[in-house]
């Protein structure tokens, strides 16, 4: 049975003919005065709806109203489903379809706001001269006599004055609107548009700040305390004065018992009961911002601002909440360590991606989101230092030309550079360590080494490698590059370790799993579609050096109770520190600088400062996820060098020490 058809049913007889019944009792009790009044206001009303129709041209197309589509707060939720925030412009609005709102609440906006609703034809003649009556003798305008069609077409179309050409206009609106709409699609409308107080558009939206629950559950007492909000919601919320809202509940409540819509024991009943309150939400800011934000960003890229702000989206990102609550008290806990070491001042990110769907599961773009939106992750284009190592290191692997045994000699030696220089690279440590295998090499964080090597494998398949792997910032192909003389970000780090720790597959990195509009239909799904980008025997012979690095070398202080790969990266004016590491199901990247881009402090490393803070997070995130290996490099087929027909320079530039 339609709500239309059950209210018809229900409502007391006298109804059917409101006008009359009204102005005989008005007749009996003043003796025909009032009536006159009454009678009055009537026909000058109707000599302006005469007059206004002749000039209606003007008006609105309330056609329009048959695909209208109010604004929507956009909502963000974390991988599992808990809400993050709330995004929207002037109205906070959840939109539900009729059925999906409480009989209850329902019946008590009726009685409140228009008991005739399901009789009349958009106008209510009787409640027009009650509305005149009332406002004669107060002596100016204090009830309008609007029906719910004629409120709807107000809320959409008109302005908010209180004068009699609009009162005109609403009521043609409203017939022409009946015309076209049935009564239960106006119903839905109405309570899905109306304003319910602390920046609630809706019913949805209100049930949920007020009750902290859906409109679907509402009890009858519920119902009535918020159907006494709509005429003056902040004056009549409970949040604001609990007595006045239910002194608006009983009056509400005693129009339903009048109606005959409740029994007296449910009006005694709903007077009982305890009314348990909600929190006032559409203020609140989001639980994440350098999440939220971020994910506002690439939505309005992808969408639009209209869109996100207006359109009701459902938007389930692919952040971990737990995740991110322990990488943002890791980076709360490690900026005041930093500091007490003398890293004055010192920004940090860190950004968490798991490596088979590249879903990034934790973001933290800075030591203070409130004071600065600045999303260090995803903006800052700071140098990688000799983290930047191992894409050389896998594109020389890649040819299928070395392997993480082959010896190269870490020797003094000189390029040409610009304008007839020469450039002459050099360790961190000053020395040199003669013949070591390549394994040692980057474990060690050798410099000369990685630079040999770039330029026998050649810089500009260096370029290529990072090209593959996402990192898009500029980047010339100068000797020096394999050191990590460039600007990449935090994620770009990440994300190109990643696809090592998945052996080569790749999809790109996201923080939107997927995104819907309001009533289901999927407009963006990222599920994860890879795509094997680079060589897995390479991938895995990189891994099994970045172990050897963790277990011996530089990266000694991110050593956790599993398997872990990673590297260290320190520039040589020790503005920037790093530490990038991974286990099969998680790759975290962990920078450490300064915003003003000066120096962190004297003998500031990855590895002293950095690893220890990406331990500490690991072995949080980790807690409760199983133990796995990586796979071995023997698992993969290594792939066969390209023939040279000339001959290699490789045993003159890496093997032979210069005298």
């Amino acid at each position: 049975m339609s709500s239309s058809e059950t209210f018809k049913q229900e409502q007391p007889e006298f109804q059917t003919s409101p006008n009359f019944e009204f102005w005989r009792r008005v007749g009996l009790i003043t003796g025909g005065t009032l009536f006159s009044i009454g009678m009055l206001a009537t026909s000058v009303l109707a000599g302006g709806l005469i007059g206004l129709l002749l000039s209606s041209r003007n008006l609105p197309n309330v056609k329009q109203l048959q695909n209208y589509l109010p604004a929507e707060t956009t909502y963000i939720y974390d991988i599992k489903g808990k809400l993050l925030v709330g995004i929207h412009g002037e109205a906070n609005r959840k939109v539900v379809s009729l059925d999906q709102i409480s009989p209850n609440l329902k019946r008590a906006v009726l009685a409140s706001e228009d008991s005739y609703f399901y009789n009349h034809h958009g106008i209510d003649p009787g409640g027009i001269g009650r509305a005149a009556l009332v406002n004669w003798v107060a002596g100016g305008i204090k009830e309008g006599g609007s029906t719910i069609t004629m409120q709807l077409v107000k809320n959409i179309f008109l302005s908010r004055e209180r004068a009699l050409r609009r009162k005109i206009a609403e009521a043609i609106l409203a017939i022409r609107l009946e015309q076209i709409i049935n009564k239960d699609r106006i119903l839905e409308m109405y309570l899905n548009q109306v304003y319910w107080g602390h920046n609630n558009y809706g019913v949805e939206t209100a049930a949920q700040t007020y009750f902290d629950k859906s409109s679907e559950n509402l009890t009858l007492s519920e119902s009535a305390m918020m159907a006494g909000l709509i005429q003056a919601p902040e004056q009549f919320s409970p949040f604001v004065n609990m007595n006045l809202a239910q002194q608006k509940q009983r009056q509400v409540l005693g129009r339903m018992r009048s109606l005959k819509w409740i029994s007296q024991q449910e009006y005694d009943d709903a007077l009982q009961q305890t009314i348990k309150l909600g929190k006032i939400k559409s203020f609140q800011g989001s639980i994440f911002p350098d999440v939220t934000n971020s994910v506002t960003q690439e939505l309005i890229k992808k969408f639009g601002h209209d869109a996100v702000l207006k359109g009701g989206m459902r938007v389930q990102t692919t952040v971990s909440s737990d995740l991110q609550i322990k990488a943002e008290e890791t980076i709360n806990k490690w900026h005041k360590t930093l500091e007490n070491q003398g890293l004055r001042k010192n920004q940090m990110a860190l950004v968490a991606i798991d490596p088979r769907s590249q879903f990034i599961k934790a973001l933290v773009g800075g030591v203070d989101s409130k004071s600065s939106e600045f999303n260090r992750v995803t903006q800052a284009l700071r140098q990688p230092g000799s983290a930047f190592k191992p894409f050389v290191y896998y594109t020389a692997f890649a040819s299928g030309k070395f392997t993480p045994d082959t010896t190269v000699f870490d020797s003094p030696i000189s390029y040409p550079d610009v304008e007839g220089t020469v450039y002459s690279p050099r360790n961190y440590d000053n020395t040199f360590k003669g013949a070591i295998p390549i394994r040692n090499a980057l474990a060690l964080s050798r410099n000369v080494p990685a630079v040999k090597l770039g330029q026998e494998i050649g810089i500009k398949k260096v370029i290529e490698t990072c090209r593959t792997l996402g990192i898009h910032s500029p980047m010339e192909p100068v000797t020096s590059l394999p050191l990590g003389a460039i600007g990449v970000t935090p994620l770009e780090m990440a994300s190109a370790y990643a696809t090592f720790a998945n052996y080569g597959w790749k999809s790109p990195p996201t923080l939107i799993a997927r995104v819907s509009d309001s009533t289901g239909n999927i407009l963006l799904d990222n599920t994860p579609k890879p795509q094997l980008v680079l060589n897995p025997w390479a991938s895995a012979a990189i891994l099994d050096v970045l172990q050897s690095a963790v277990k011996e070398g530089t990266g000694t202080g991110a050593i956790i109770n599993r398997p872990s790969a990673g590297k260290t990266g320190t520039t040589s004016s020790e503005k920037d520190i790093w530490f990038i590491g991974t286990v099969p199901q998680l790759t975290t990247a962990i920078w450490v600088g300064r915003d003003d881009n000066k120096q962190l402090a004297h003998r500031a490393t990855g590895g002293g400062m950095v690893a220890p803070i990406w331990r500490d997070f690991m072995e949080k995130a980790l807690q409760d996820v199983p133990v796995e290996k990586f796979q071995p490099v023997s698992k993969f087929s290594r792939p066969q060098p390209i023939k040279n027909t000339k001959p290699s320079g490789l045993k003159k530039r890496l093997s032979a020490p210069k005298n």
